[in-house]
């Protein structure tokens, strides 16, 4: 099979599982065990603490691990919500979040929160400067907006709003668990951030872990009260050998970010030179995209349908998040583009890595090419 889903998950690094096994093996103990083994266990959590914090040149006091980016992003929002209630209860975000933040969204309303989901441009694919202020309420106190569309791969500019929120002293949160080491970090620790998520199996680290990133010098207030563990920002014991590989899996990316960032763009170029005289191959091409997500419709045909296809000739894709697999909706980011129901629907999503070889780009323009023409010719024939 050929894994073209890195979007969705990534194999864990040879490094990472190495270490995740040795911690397993020698520092399996509780981390808030009073006793001497507890206590190697606990210094090694802040060691890696202090180390991830470091390369992300953030306060380690800020450093929240977590059980990965749905977690970390359910915990942040509300971490943050709940801290700032007494000044307002306006939140902004927009239309086309991750579930998970859709889903903790409406778990705020619920709990007598408002939000305003601002649409994106239609053209760009982002959120305009201009839009935001039109939204801005005396009570606003937070806003969650995404660095990188994981269905689309559209890029915000979340410096930009950044600025803007920080003028208007409202907290920003930004899920950047499709961003993380991908881009130059020196980029990354550029934006105006309150805090964002991360999460490790995005970037060859094990599933079920991720990070938070909240300022100490912002006021938090978890929803849960009397929790032991990570301040008492998260309740339960803590994974340390997923952390651990979390840690070393961050440090691997970071290092050959450059490199691998570099290959994927050769790759994105290779696979659009192969589609780009197709007319029933549709490239969604968003302006200044994320080169790892490549969004694809075939002309008249189901996303989901081509994906099945596609793994048919052993090709693995997918049609959008992989947190919303078995929902039968249409892509919620085409819509907002300005795409027709079902356009939406037709949605393939392809996401590329530093280990996709170009040999493998080859074999699925054939495959692509092979179910364009097998599938219009049926049209044509049924049209007769």
């Amino acid at each position: 099979m050929i894994y073209l889903d890195y979007a969705a998950t990534t194999p864990m690094s040879e490094k990472a599982a190495e270490a995740f096994l040795h911690t397993s093996k020698v520092y399996f103990h509780n981390t808030e065990s009073l006793h001497d083994d507890g206590q190697r266990a606990k210094e090694l959590l802040e060691h890696a603490r202090t180390s991830f914090a470091n390369r992300l040149k953030k306060d380690a006091g800020g450093i929240y691990f977590t059980g990965g980016g749905s977690d970390g992003n359910f915990l942040a929002i509300t971490s943050l919500a709940f801290g700032s209630m007494h000044k307002g209860k306006h939140i902004i975000t927009s239309n086309v979040e991750h579930p998970s933040v859709d889903q903790t969204l409406h778990f705020l309303e619920k709990n007598g929160y408002t939000v305003t989901r601002i649409p994106i441009d239609q053209d760009s694919g982002k959120i305009t400067l201009e839009e935001v202020k039109k939204h801005i309420q005396s009570d606003t106190i937070l806003a969650t907006i995404q660095h990188i569309n994981s269905e689309t791969g559209i890029v915000q500019d979340i410096g930009k709003l950044g600025s803007f929120f920080s003028e208007k002293q409202i907290l920003f949160h930004s899920d950047c668990v499709q961003s993380f080491t991908k881009f130059d970090l020196n980029i990354f620790n550029s934006f105006p951030l309150d805090a964002f998520t991360v999460s490790a199996h995005k970037i060859y680290g094990p599933k079920g872990t991720g990070a938070v990133y909240i300022s100490p010098k912002v006021p938090i207030s978890p929803l849960l009260s009397h929790v032991t563990h990570e301040r008492g920002f998260k309740p339960g014991t803590i994974d340390l050998p997923s952390i651990i590989a979390f840690v070393t899996a961050c440090d691997e990316a970071l290092n050959d970010q450059s490199s691998h960032y570099n290959h994927v763009v050769e790759m994105r170029k290779l696979f659009i030179s192969l589609i780009l005289n197709k007319k029933d191959i549709i490239f969604e091409n968003i302006p200044n995209g994320s080169p790892y997500i490549l969004p694809i419709r075939l002309k008249g045909l189901e996303g989901q349908f081509v994906m099945q296809e596609l793994n048919r000739r052993q090709l693995a894709v997918s049609t959008g998040s992989a947190c919303k697999i078995g929902q039968q909706s249409p892509s919620k980011t085409l819509l907002a583009l300005g795409k027709t129901e079902s356009e939406a629907y037709g949605l393939v999503r392809i996401s590329l890595s530093h280990l996709t070889k170009l040999e493998e780009i080859h074999m699925l323009g054939e495959a692509l090419e092979s179910i364009s023409n097998k599938f219009l010719s049926v049209r044509e024939e049924s049209l007769k």
